[in-house]
């Protein structure tokens, strides 16, 4: 076959067939396109409890503290820990086929939750969207990465990225509708007994099972070649297998242990110890708070995490090496991490409390209402104008930081910080003004200026990396942003407002988390030229054959 060179490829670039298309054209477009609808599906079926959480927590008897679980740490814990072996496996197998199997499995536990009955089967069910989910943006990351050159990267996934702005957005208005809709039709409870929190799990559920198909006729990538790298040896199937199951049972508890025990003891001492260790926190956590579900998750998804990093180490030091090995990933993980923690938090929060302090007093006072006080007008607005702001804010700071970048390595960082600096004094603001009108305005730009951070997050952890090594440091960038962002993030929100007695005063103490953020971007910032240009030696100081 007569080989060709794409045209956005580096001039040192190995040859490509020409049945692939080019990096950077057409094609990678379209696939971009798609993965934007698919990232779009990932963040409805995610964030629609946010607009069905109080008929939730009435029909269920549940708390602020049991809402911020099921959205945050139920999802986030099993994503992050599934995130791992399926990071992986996304760099060893097909990515389309991984991602076409991962959308059908959340989208059937998205529509199981529909048939939920209590706060554990629900619990259950979103346990499984987190797990399905999990494939999601490691095979995206690494596939854009291969369809787009490293210069217009993080523009990319910005936009990719933008599609959890749009699918969170519109799931708020979906699930207001869908709701209303049914409750009209059935008052008391419509076919197999079901209300309408639960006919909107399965509105928004099923189309993805069909939407699965599409993605499984995506053409897969050759790894390497928008950077000029050699093409990774491909793997047999019985290896790939035989790699996800090394990686399940590193880092899914029990089998940590027997896993650990095969290496030496002394790496079984120290895992042992480390569980000793959350074991405790756990405790003195769950007899401070009374949230047994939070603690236990947290904890066990730390120690997970703990163990799998210990697993790394010994069986790919080249990946543990620049991803746990390497303090400047860390720093990232931390510092867009705890901006998740917020994010996430306010993304979740923001619609029951508009209904709380606004929709229900106006309500309830009588009169006309204006015509944006009306639940399914508000879930719109804040939906609409927070996925405009949101996909606004992902795109120009993707754009802006590549632009910097060129001029200053580390550019990024300082567009990235922005996220935590602008929306501040919008954010306090809106959560403490008496006005419905102004409280809408103000989330535009919360929700523009705070999603700046997210393409440059993902093309940072990327370009510290080697190819190979993509799918895991994208599973480990989102230990980060799920984990520490969306696992403690809302609950965190949720116990304030049960302290309390304000959910307003629970939103705002997020604020306490900035100092973190910044300083953890500062010493990025410091440190991330030198982590860049060093990576392929101290790949090869630590054993790849590079």
């Amino acid at each position: 076959m007569s080989q060709s060179q794409p045209e956005d490829q580096p001039a040192n670039a190995v040859p490509v067939s020409d049945d692939m298309p080019p990096v950077g054209g057409a094609y990678a477009k379209y696939v971009l396109g798609v993965l934007v609808l698919v990232y779009a599906m990932n963040f409805i079926d995610r964030q629609i409890i946010s607009i069905l959480a109080e008929d939730i927590k009435r029909d269920l008897g549940l708390s602020d503290a049991d809402l911020g679980f099921l959205y945050g740490t139920a999802f986030a814990v099993f994503y992050a820990l599934f995130g791992i072996p399926l990071g992986r496996l996304a760099d060893n197998w097909v990515r389309t086929r991984l991602l076409s199997l991962g959308l059908f499995v959340w989208s059937a536990m998205t529509a199981l939750s529909g048939l939920a009955g209590s706060f554990t089967q629900l619990s259950a069910a979103r346990i499984g969207v987190g797990v399905g989910e999990a494939s999601a943006s490691p095979s995206a990351f690494s596939m854009l990465s291969d369809w787009f050159p490293k210069e217009r990267r993080a523009t990319a996934l910005a936009v990719y990225s933008s599609g959890l702005y749009i699918g969170g957005g519109v799931s708020l208005f979906i699930g207001a509708v869908v709701v209303k809709a049914w409750n009209a039709a059935y008052p008391v409870a419509g076919p197999l007994g079901l209300v309408g929190w639960q006919a909107a799990f399965l509105a928004v559920g099923l189309p993805g099972m069909v939407m699965a198909l599409w993605i499984a006729t995506l053409k897969e990538p050759t790894r390497g070649r928008a950077e000029g790298l050699p093409e990774p040896p491909k793997l047999a199937g019985t290896e790939v297998f035989r790699r996800f199951i090394a990686d399940f049972i590193s880092v899914i508890p029990p089998f940590t242990l027997i896993n650990l025990a095969r290496i030496d003891g002394r790496a079984l001492g120290l895992n042992l110890a480390a569980a000793a260790g959350f074991i405790a926190l756990a405790t003195l956590l769950i007899r401070a708070t009374g949230d047994v579900p939070q603690w236990v998750a947290i904890c066990l998804g730390g120690y997970a995490v703990t163990s799998w990093s210990q697993s790394l180490r010994h069986h790919d030091k080249p990946t543990w090496s620049l991803i746990w090995g390497t303090p400047t990933f860390i720093l990232a993980l931390v510092g867009f991490g705890s901006i998740s923690f917020a994010g996430y938090s306010i993304g979740f929060w923001a619609l029951p409390y508009a209904i709380r302090t606004f929709v229900v007093p106006m309500t309830a006072a009588g009169g006309v209402l204006p015509w944006y006080a009306h639940t399914e007008i508000v879930a719109l607005l804040l939906g609409g104008w927070g996925a405009a702001g949101g996909f606004l804010g992902v795109v120009l700071g993707g754009w802006v930081s590549d632009w910097v970048k060129k001029r200053n390595p580390a550019g990024r960082i300082l567009v990235a910080s922005l996220a935590t600096l602008v929306p501040a004094p919008f954010l306090v603001m809106m959560f403490t003004t008496d006005s419905l009108a102004s409280f809408l305005l103000f989330n535009l730009p919360v929700g523009l200026f705070g999603s700046i951070y997210v393409g440059i997050a993902a093309a940072t952890t990327q370009d510290l990396v080697l190819p190979r090594m993509r799918g895991a440091a994208t599973a480990t960038y989102f230990i980060g942003t799920t984990l520490l962002g969306l696992g403690l993030g809302p609950y965190f929100t949720g116990a304030v407002s049960k302290a309390s007695g304000s959910l307003g005063t629970g939103v705002l103490a997020l604020l306490l988390m900035a100092p973190l953020t910044l300083t953890c971007l500062y010493f990025v910032y410091r440190k991330l030229p030198a982590a860049e240009s060093s990576r392929i030696q101290r790949a090869r100081d630590a054993g790849e054959p590079i």
